[in-house]
């Protein structure tokens, strides 16, 4: 759950007559994909435009193996952003959402039964910033849901990092998975030096279990019934755009513990994943097959892994 955007990519700062790629991206849409390419059933709750533009966005969400059903379309203003990269995928932003429909999401929008229902539950701390409804909307959810995962994606331009420790602080103790990324997440919202103070914090707050993800190194892993445990990360085959490389991460590590893998094995395929999206541009540029992604996870020096779906 949470907002989805207009994405305007170029390969240059922006400048006019700078040629651009237009796309559908958000961390939402961009987590979706990824569940849903590594296997999940999966609906993405947002609200778009009721014009063509939303329509448009609509297609594309179905085109990704999402399916349409909580989908809400209302008169406003679509978000956008513009995303510059560099040839080693750095990447500059520069939005326009403020007041977006997309902010319009609200606990009216939650239904309890769906949310309850669902195999797991995602959402951001992106989508608890742009507005206190949206905020509201994600708290609803968390409090009924059978297995809610939270990426805190704390973004400065948004909002404080008092404000995101915050609300990190309230959903740690409803989450099945929190996935802070370490140092920046792990330093700003929870005063830890380390990924494994930040875990065993998260975890002294309520949280099931912890993925802290260390960037280039790997993820560190602690849960209720797993010793801590180190994912080493996978190298990208491309880079060309990291956007949605940990939009990937959790969306199939999400997708492969509900349908039955271990959190050490989802959590190496959601490196797999993440280290394959970067060679596209975009959020949704490229969303490897799962297939792609067990090979990609297997590697010569791994083994095949064991799969449950």
């Amino acid at each position: 759950m949470g907002e989805i955007l207009v994405e305007v990519a170029t390969d240059v700062a922006f400048a006019h007559g700078v040629p651009a790629q237009l796309g559908i991206s958000g961390d939402a849409l961009n987590v979706a994909a990824a569940a849903a390419a590594a296997g999940a059933r999966v609906g993405l709750l947002s609200v778009l435009t009721d014009d063509d533009l939303g329509k448009a966005i609509g297609d594309r969400i179905v085109e990704l193996g999402i399916s349409p059903d909580l989908l809400k379309f209302r008169a406003g203003q679509q978000g956008v952003y513009l995303v510059h990269s560099d040839p080693d995928g750095q990447r500059e932003f520069s939005y326009a959402r403020s007041g977006s429909v997309g902010s319009g999401l609200g606990p009216d929008d939650v239904d309890p039964a769906v949310i309850s229902a669902a195999g797991a539950v995602i959402a951001g701390g992106i989508a608890c910033a742009i507005s206190e409804s949206s905020r509201a909307a994600v708290l609803k959810a968390a409090a009924v849901a059978r297995r809610f995962v939270f990426d805190p994606n704390f973004r400065p331009r948004l909002t404080s990092a008092e404000d995101a420790t915050s609300v990190l602080l309230q959903l740690a103790p409803r989450t099945f998975l929190v996935t802070p990324s370490f140092p920046g997440e792990t330093s700003a919202l929870l005063d830890s030096s380390t990924a494994a103070g930040a875990a065993a914090r998260l975890r002294d707050l309520g949280a099931a279990n912890v993925a802290v993800t260390c960037g280039a190194e790997g993820v560190h892993l602690e849960g209720e019934d797993l010793d801590t445990t180190w994912i080493d990360s996978i190298p990208a085959p491309a880079v060309v755009d990291q956007t949605g490389a940990g939009d990937a991460f959790v969306g199939t590590l999400t997708a492969r513990i509900v349908l039955g893998d271990t959190l050490p094995v989802a959590a190496r395929y959601g490196a797999a994943a993440a280290s394959l999206v970067v060679g596209g541009k975009g959020g949704t540029g490229f969303i490897p097959t799962f297939e792609q992604t067990r090979a990609h996870a297997a590697g010569p020096a791994e083994g095949a892994l064991p799969s449950h779906a």
